[in-house]
């Protein structure tokens, strides 16, 4: 304990860390955060199903921007086959922009982030 109490290398408890150190890094970790959603969202993913058939394009701010279907997959008689085959494209991409959002905040390691 010092003389004056309160917990030893003074600021707290953080061990002598400057806190304007800490403020700097908190502000660049912040801007670096704000660059990597910006760099996903930018990004398109694209997800097939149906060999093919029926294709989705997704950008990395869960904006659905495309979706193509081959003329030979609509059957009028089988309706729910290719609102199956929509579906599956759509949730695939979304998927794929999950895990890069995962990967990418990963890298911060900030307990309660995600």
């Amino acid at each position: 304990m010092s003389k004056r109490g309160g917990f030893p290398g003074g600021m707290g408890g953080f061990g002598g860390m400057n806190l304007n150190n800490l403020m700097k890094e908190a502000k660049k970790m912040q801007a670096d955060m704000v660059k990597s959603q910006d760099e996903l969202a930018a990004k398109d993913f694209t997800a097939t199903a149906g060999g093919g058939a029926v294709k989705v394009v997704v950008s990395g701010a869960k904006v659905v921007k495309e979706v193509t279907i081959q003329k030979d997959v609509v059957d009028p008689d089988d309706v729910e086959m290719l609102q199956d085959l929509i579906l599956t494209c759509i949730n695939d991409a979304l998927s794929q922009v999950d895990s890069e959002q995962a990967k990418q905040m990963g890298k911060y390691n900030i307990p309660g982030l995600m």
